[in-house]
């Protein structure tokens, strides 16, 4: 099908702007820009949102932690179920900011605790900064649930695109040491930096993320890097490396360059025993699970994806 008109309209509002092709971009003139445009749109109010900084890798580790006005019920007096989510944006943009009102959504819908990660980003902290600081997120979640008021038995992991792919890193890596992941929700994730997959193709221009930038993104945060290294390419682990994961909900976009790697990640996953979803939104594009406003398939992703989220943590 042809993407929605809901779709096109976003898109030619796009095409109709002066602004130079994102891989033309700065890091700093893109992170402005991806700002000013995630500052529109819906927030919920939320029971509360902390602001603070746990111990990382590279120093201080800025999270912000959002607590849903409506908790899911607690188990055996064990505290709330958490996710800890990594935001989207090529591991070059984004932030809490750009992030804020999705989570906010996630929280209220599924009565969990969510922790946003503002982990650091290239091409000032080059990978693997962003993975150690996503693994120092999950840990400390872990080691601190009692003070957070949330059961480290009940702990998600979650991302959207470059998050999505530090999600599933996260998940892999975890798997023998803990802490025990119970669940991970992998929106559009990157899982394969080498981009040869046919989607990568099929959708590398006009559909807001394209192909070269993608190719931007990884020449910032990987550079000459392995491009099969798990850590970055969780596509390319092992088969025993998937056995064991946390259940997962993957989901994809049919106009998304990372369309197919999305799917190829959850097709592995089930390959390898791992409980898991894959759901393709047509019609739509990379980055509609943040455009719940203007997009009604954004509101049904988030629907879907907190739905599982109160499903895999009861």
């Amino acid at each position: 099908m042809a993407v929605k008109p809901e779709v096109r309209t976003i898109l030619d509002l796009i095409e109709g702007t002066d602004a130079p092709p994102l891989s033309e971009q700065t890091p700093e003139g893109l992170r402005t820009a991806y700002a000013a445009l995630s500052a529109f749109g819906v927030k919920d109010d939320v029971a509360s949102v902390t602001d603070r900084t746990i111990p990382g890798p590279g120093g201080d580790l800025p999270v912000r932690i959002y607590v849903p006005a409506t908790p899911a019920p607690v188990v055996d007096g064990a505290g709330l179920p958490v996710l800890v989510w990594y935001h989207g944006g090529g591991w070059v943009i984004g932030d809490l900011e750009t992030a804020d009102g999705t989570v906010r959504a996630m929280a209220n819908s599924a009565g969990a605790v969510v922790v946003s990660v503002d982990y650091r980003l290239a091409p000032e902290h080059p990978f693997p900064a962003a993975v150690d600081d996503a693994l120092a997120a999950v840990r400390w979640v872990a080691d601190n649930a009692a003070e957070l008021g949330v059961d480290p038995a009940r702990l998600a992991v979650g991302g959207d695109s470059a998050g999505g792919n530090l999600a599933a890193v996260v998940a892999q890596q975890l798997r023998d040491s803990g802490p025990a992941i119970a669940f991970q929700l992998l929106v559009y994730p990157v899982t394969d930096a080498k981009l040869v997959l046919p989607s990568m193709d099929e959708n590398a221009e006009g559909y807001f993320l394209e192909k070269a930038t993608m190719e931007w993104f990884r020449a910032h945060y990987l550079g000459d890097g392995d491009r099969d290294d798990p850590r970055i390419s969780p596509l390319a682990a092992a088969d025993d490396a998937l056995v064991g994961l946390a259940p997962a909900l993957v989901i994809t976009a049919e106009y998304d360059p990372l369309r197919d790697e999305g799917e190829a990640y959850g097709e592995r996953l089930r390959e390898a025993g791992v409980d898991t979803t894959v759901t393709r939104y047509d019609g739509v594009i990379h980055g509609f699970f943040s455009m719940r406003d203007m997009l009604p398939d954004g509101a049904a992703a988030i629907a879907e994806a907190t739905a599982a989220l109160r499903k895999a943590l009861t």
